[in-house]
């Protein structure tokens, strides 16, 4: 049996080995879980996933597995935990559900029931209103509908009426190839981190603080330091507008991130491509404009360049002098850049368009060459990529 869950955990893209297959059956062996499924869900999952952003598949992974195993051959041989139906109650019915349970004699009434019907039952059902099964109107099973009802093996939810669910999936957003929130991008920029203590002191310095007191015959001597801070100095470049639009949520958490975890950090916006100049308030872009030659020569090589764009446009805007849709430029996009990669150690840029269809965008593929292959997607696993070739 275990072997197949195995196999069905590689099938899901985990991680996995047969150390944590053997560590895990001699946790069963120990007897240090016994007939709880929730039980064993936690402790395989504690032996099988050592990092949080791969929760997702393993619940995926143990959904698909257990809803294939046949477990109703034997249904007196298991104990239902009241603890596991009662858990939650409270927060998962409306007040006129309650009343639908009261009306039938309360939770324990149905609990009751179940128990019953598993003693009675002898094979597997579909449809109906009175066995546990697939379909139907039984308040007991998966897939069907009853305002009271105990869901067991669904992939999720349909009427949301279901008292407890066995295989609900709490870490979808952990997952490193999904779309992510600005709680997951802060965790990805943090990687990106230098610190050094600046401004008043206004810290506690405990280790100070004691060797002071005992230097001074045990009399406290109080050390202050200042607060640490991280150091490290970034300059954003957000693409707006056109084909950016639909991203525009994605970006703005992106830049909510960004300022909350850098404490020194300039943003600009362009369209489409770098050219002679950016800007910082996108009202005034035309009649307040910063120079690309002044941020080269203001900002020092030490800081961190990221682009964030799709890259999506046609190649001449790039590539062209006059290529630029909104203005004569006088010089190709494609030199700024180098001018800006010249001068900046670490850069790169973050593609919020899909992995999979860069290599059908020529205009893509160019920025990409542009940066020196720098280009990462913006999901979780990208940012994280990104940041730790900007430590570098």
């Amino acid at each position: 049996m275990l072997i197949n869950f195995f196999m069905q955990l590689r099938e899901e893209r985990l991680p996995v080995s047969f150390t944590e297959l053997f560590t895990l059956l001699e946790c069963l062996k120990r007897n240090v879980i016994f007939g709880d499924v929730d039980d064993f869900y936690y402790l395989s999952r504690m032996c099988f996933v050592k990092d949080e952003k791969n929760f997702d598949k393993f619940d995926r992974a143990f959904s698909k597995y257990f809803e294939n195993v046949e477990f109703l051959d034997d249904l007196t041989a298991y104990e239902i935990p009241d603890d596991w139906l009662r858990k939650e109650l409270e927060s998962m019915l409306s007040e006129e559900e309650k009343a639908q349970i009261e009306a039938l004699g309360g939770l324990d009434k149905l609990m009751e029931e179940f128990k019953k019907r598993m003693e009675e039952q002898e094979k597997r059902h579909q449809g109906g209103n009175k066995w546990i099964g697939t379909g139907g109107t039984s308040p007991f099973g998966a897939y069907g509908y009853n305002p009271q009802g105990i869901r067991i093996g669904q992939q999720e939810g349909r009427n949301q009426k279901a008292l407890k669910v066995w295989d609900k999936r709490n870490y979808r957003d952990l997952d490193d190839s999904v779309e992510i929130g600005t709680r997951n991008i802060k965790m990805a920029l943090r990687r990106l981190r230098k610190f050094a203590r600046t401004g008043a002191e206004e810290e506690l310095d405990i280790d100070d603080t004691i060797s002071s007191t005992a230097r001074n015959a045990g009399l406290l001597d109080i050390k202050m330091v200042p607060e640490r801070h991280n150091s490290v100095k970034v300059l954003i470049f957000f693409d707006v507008g056109g084909s950016m639009d639909p991203h525009v949520k994605l970006c703005e958490e992106l830049f909510s991130a960004a300022r909350t975890e850098f404490k020194h950090l300039k943003y600009y916006y362009f369209h489409n491509f770098l050219y002679e100049s950016v800007w910082t308030k996108s009202v005034r872009r035309h009649a307040e404009t910063t120079s690309t030659f002044d941020i080269i020569h203001k900002f020092s090589k030490d800081y961190k360049v990221i682009f964030v764009g799709d890259a999506t446009m046609a190649p001449y805007e790039i590539t062209h002098v006059g290529g630029s849709i909104e203005h004569y430029n006088e010089e190709a996009g494609a030199a700024w850049m180098r001018r800006v990669t010249e001068h900046f150690e670490n850069l790169v840029w973050i593609n919020p368009t899909p992995k999979d269809y860069w290599e059908h965008s020529y205009s893509i593929e160019i920025a990409k060459e542009l940066v020196e292959d720098r280009m990462f997607p913006l999901s979780v696993k990208g940012l994280e990529e990104a940041m730790a070739l900007l430590t570098k």
